[in-house]
């Protein structure tokens, strides 16, 4: 377990970080930027980004985004912008950023990256830095963004199946049905301990229904055995033993 002290100092080291990268004031900003053309503008942001100062790097990618709408250099920018608002941790700012460029250039060639950095940013948002420091699981938090990472990748598959993003957007995908299934078993949990048994069992269903390829099918069965059970439905519990008996004989509810 993280002593207090530790996770003061971590939490304390997080805002200095976010202090240094945001010092320029927006005067300052401007100066910089007014007499410099587009490409020396440019060539200082991909420096930025090299470095790793990604909060930097979105100043000047935003500055020379507006100064240069239909620049040259354009579409790059907004591409790169994209990228540096997900490591600086800006998911609004990106996702903003990604749906104006998909939707002002449908045919471009980086769309499906465009697509696929949707994705990423959504799921980035479904996390909690916090409460990963401390280990807290929070498998019940609200799982929408997982969801709409979900379908970000299921679009990029659809539309862009060669896209040299597909693969790693359907393995994503694997792991937020895992996510997704597990929320479903926590809320089932939640039901049972207020012997709302016929939601619980609901819930166990829809984790075998839509998420059969998950880690979480034999909680799911377990959860659908004990509530039927206890509501005296043995038909229902019966064909769910007997799944689970097929399934995972070494469970620990089969006697």
């Amino acid at each position: 377990m993280i002593k207090r002290t530790q996770l003061a100092n971590v939490i304390l080291s997080t805002v200095m970080l976010a202090v240094v990268g945001c010092s320029s004031s927006p005067e300052d900003e401007q100066l910089v930027l007014g007499n410099r053309s587009e490409q020396a503008l440019y060539q200082d942001a991909k420096e930025k980004m090299k470095l790793g100062n990604f909060n930097a790097a979105t100043a000047t990618l935003s500055a020379l985004d507006s100064k240069y709408p239909f620049g040259p250099l354009s579409h790059q920018v907004q591409l790169d912008l994209i990228y540096s608002y997900y490591k600086s941790g800006k998911t609004t700012e990106a996702i903003a950023t990604i749906d104006r460029f998909t939707r002002l250039n449908p045919n471009h060639s980086d769309v499906d990256y465009a697509i696929y950095m949707r994705g990423l940013t959504n799921m980035e948002a479904d996390k909690n830095l916090f409460q990963e420091l401390i280990g807290i699981d929070r498998s019940d938090r609200d799982p929408t963004r997982s969801r709409q990472a979900f379908e970000d990748f299921r679009r990029l598959i659809e539309k862009y199946p060669d896209s040299k993003y597909a693969a790693d957007a359907q393995k994503r995908m694997l792991f937020i049905k895992s996510r997704l299934a597990k929320y479903e078993i926590a809320i089932a949990r939640f039901y049972m301990r207020r012997e709302a048994y016929v939601a619980a069992a609901n819930r166990g269903r829809y984790v075998l229904e839509y998420y059969s390829d998950t880690p979480h099918v034999q909680e799911a069965l377990e959860i659908m055995v004990e509530c039927y059970d206890q509501l005296k439905l043995d038909e229902l519990k019966n064909n769910a033993m007997k799944t689970l008996k097929l399934n995972y004989p070494s469970s620990s509810f089969i006697s």
